[in-house]
């Protein structure tokens, strides 16, 4: 039931946050287009040490940019040559999934077929009263959007109605994609009946490990893959990506050095909202080891890591890095990706061809 999984897919995954470069300027509005302009030269960049992807997260939070990904995306296409362009996610329950489609086929057309969607439910919820939804619906909202999502994929012309939108009275929705099929990803988390649906829709599947060790997702990608093959969808297009927090540098003692400091401001802060109990280096180091969820470290490191997780988890088609981080510079991080892009990469590669022999 496993993947062929000798051809994975690496790349970057961003929520438009500015570097250690812009940390505390005085004049914000300054601030926000230098950011904006690190967060184009780092997909310039990953496109030239030739990773295969770039998502663009959205959130509606102050520290981050990325509200408006699909225009992030769009500058990047025209600055771009290859590299696949994605939300990383796009929260679907807060948006009309014409629209949503829309965008998407026309980021399509701009990068001559180079887009792709990653839906979820998003890991903040200030979208929904930013919109006008309520979070009692959290769940009803995601499938029923993400349902007429696919429907305005796979017919360009269709009647649809819902609880949450207008009814589509044999309407047509342009425009359409330069590619036959624009490619959807569910992104989930840790919840079963996530990966179960996925799996019968017949969705590529996206998990965010933020947490934990990577092996302890194994039984719900199962499900997914079980799911996927019940519902009679071919298996050659059957796919699961990782996302998760990391960062290379030369060493794997100066990545964590490098990367510590910034990752426990942002989620020692993060935790005061949630109730989350302060950082801790021992964990943090716990997470970036040989089991846990992080890809810190050397490019030999984490090649080998992404390998390990590949294999814990029967197949993997993609792997993403989330490396924003305040405590970077851009600097380290342009290095961080063109280490990725031509040192990481060639090494998963070799490694996998040589499990494989």
């Amino acid at each position: 039931m496993a993947e062929n999984y000798l051809n994975v897919e690496i790349g970057i995954d961003s929520f438009a946050s500015a570097s250690a470069d812009n940390v505390g300027k005085e004049d914000v509005a300054t601030d926000n287009v230098l950011a904006m302009e690190e967060v184009l030269q780092r997909i310039e960049t990953a496109d030239k040490v030739g990773l295969d992807v770039f998502g663009m997260g959205e959130h509606h939070r102050k520290e981050y940019m990325d509200s408006a990904s699909h225009m992030i995306l769009a500058a990047a296409s025209q600055r771009t040559k290859s590299i696949r362009l994605t939300s990383a996610v796009v929260v679907l329950s807060a948006h009309d999934p014409v629209r949503v489609f829309q965008n998407y086929a026309t980021l399509d057309l701009l990068s001559h077929g180079r887009a792709e969607i990653v839906a979820g439910r998003g890991s903040f919820i200030e979208a929904f009263p930013l919109f006008g939804y309520n979070t009692n619906d959290y769940n009803a909202l995601f499938e029923e959007k993400l349902d007429l999502l696919l429907k305005v994929r796979d017919n360009p012309t269709l009647s649809w109605s819902g609880n949450f939108r207008p009814t589509l009275r044999n309407q047509s929705i342009y425009p359409r994609p330069a590619q036959k099929s624009l490619p959807i990803w569910r992104g989930v988390g840790g919840t079963p009946t996530s990966f179960q649906s996925a799996g019968k829709m017949g969705l590529s599947l996206m998990v965010a490990i933020i947490g934990g060790e990577t092996r302890r997702f194994a039984p719900m990608v199962d499900v997914y893959r079980r799911a996927y093959l019940a519902a009679g969808h071919p298996e050659e297009h059957m796919r699961v990506g990782v996302h998760s927090l990391g960062y290379v540098a030369d060493t794997t003692e100066l990545a964590i050095e490098e990367y510590y400091p910034g990752y426990k401001t942002f989620f020692d802060r993060i935790g005061k909202e949630r109730g989350w109990s302060p950082v801790t280096k021992d964990k943090f180091l716990f997470q970036a080891g040989p089991t846990g969820a992080y890809l810190i470290g050397s490019p030999e490191d984490v090649a080998t890591k992404i390998v390990r997780h590949s294999k814990a988890l029967g197949g993997v088609s993609r792997f993403t890095f989330q490396m924003d981080n305040a405590g970077l510079t851009q600097e380290q991080i342009l290095h961080a990706i063109e280490l990725i892009g031509k040192e990481v990469k060639p090494l998963v590669e070799q490694k996998l061809q040589e499990e494989n022999e």
